[in-house]
């Protein structure tokens, strides 16, 4: 492999990797936001471990879905 393929796939990696970094930042964010309605204590409650969970997971799924949907065309 050459330095230019070397370097373009470096670069590749990066960006997936800063997507992947933005994605999480967002799901954190959006998904705080949204269950964690106070200050939160030294643990989350079940209600609030069980929300974070199903809203990154809904997240995840829209991702994937929006995803195929611009990989079909």
């Amino acid at each position: 492999m050459d330095a230019s393929a070397e370097l373009q796939r470096f670069i590749e990696q990066e960006k997936e990797k800063m997507m992947v970094s933005e994605m999480i930042g967002k799901v954190t964010s959006e998904c705080w936001d949204k269950c964690i309605t106070g200050a939160p204590g030294s643990k989350l409650s079940s209600g609030e471990t069980s929300c974070l969970s199903n809203c990154a997971q809904r997240f995840i799924d829209m991702s994937e879905m929006i995803a195929k949907r611009f990989g079909a065309h």
